[in-house]
């Protein structure tokens, strides 16, 4: 589906460069020592196995918390070492080192496979993308999206970083990218419907033209990576109507792009990029509905 049917190649690439990303070359699985707790999911083939309530107690959000925010400061660490020159595969390394520190075990470590410790998705990449020996370069964006598991539960985290000097459409996008998730948390508020957060995101994208991504969404999150609580970023009332209250822990990920919402996959069967190669651009919270709206979890320990 393209949101703006009449949006040319040459008006995208007026707003932003277009993308060429390629994959590169993946370096070998990085370790984890033998004494920090493994998620269930790499005990057994398939997806992993959800056993837990979307609302959780409050000292399971206090555990959450606590992998949030070594989440929140890998992210951070990660996005200081951001360059013209580094490889995402160095950035992966920088993450992973960093949790593993931390006595707790980077999420997306074959998760279902997924090779890395973190995804890092250069320009016209929506999600998922794989950690490799292709050196960033001068005027790129990329997201670092990172999630920590330690305690029994995950906390789960992304965002945007610039590389140099990028063009005025892209930095906008970036920014605009933050506030639309951020609009989207102040939405929460207990006896309010899932759908309001994608209705309050989508209005404010569609201002500037910009696509809301559907596919690819905010979930549940705390024993499970990803419960099945589903959180919608664009305006699809009145389905996703179940009521928010006290307790439910979710992600909000709003994934913005400059021209269409089509997407293809790479046949390493995780990179998911925008079919016209227009820019893309996310950023993640966990949070927690309390009685007063909602609780970012994913806060780095410096804030």
């Amino acid at each position: 589906m393209n949101e703006y049917p009449g949006l040319s190649l040459k008006e995208l690439a007026e707003r932003a460069p277009l993308g060429n990303q390629e994959a590169g070359k993946v370096s070998p699985e990085l370790e984890v020592p033998k004494n920090i707790e493994r998620p269930e999911y790499l005990f057994h083939n398939g997806p992993e196995k959800v056993t837990a309530s979307d609302t959780k107690s409050p000292e399971t959000v206090e555990k959450i918390r606590a992998a949030g925010q070594i989440a929140a400061d890998a992210l951070a660490l990660v996005g200081k070492a951001v360059r013209p020159g580094i490889t995402t595969d160095e950035l992966d390394k920088i993450g992973h080192e960093y949790i593993i520190s931390q006595g707790a075990y980077p999420s997306c470590l074959n998760y279902m496979g997924f090779p890395k410790s973190l995804c890092t998705s250069v320009n016209e990449v929506i999600c998922h993308g794989i950690p490799d020996d292709k050196p960033l370069q001068e005027g790129d964006i990329v997201n670092v999206d990172i999630t920590a598991y330690k305690d029994g539960v995950h906390g789960d985290t992304c965002a945007m970083f610039s590389v140099g000097q990028v063009d005025k459409e892209s930095q906008l996008l970036v920014e605009r990218t933050y506030n639309a998730m951020m609009r989207g948390i102040k939405a929460v508020k207990p006896g309010r419907e899932i759908n309001i957060i994608g209705r309050v995101i989508s209005a404010y994208a569609k201002r500037f033209r910009y696509g809301v991504v559907r596919d690819f969404t905010g979930h549940g999150v705390g024993e499970a990576f990803h419960s099945g609580l589903i959180i919608p970023h664009y305006d699809c009332a009145p389905s996703y109507g179940t009521v928010m209250e006290p307790g439910m822990v979710f992600t909000i990920e709003p994934m913005l792009t400059l021209g269409t919402i089509e997407w293809e996959q790479w046949h390493n069967g995780w990179t998911v990029v925008t079919k016209d190669r227009s820019r893309t651009a996310q950023f993640e919270h966990t949070v927690v509905v309390t009685e007063e709206g909602a609780q970012i979890l994913t806060l780095p320990s410096k804030e």
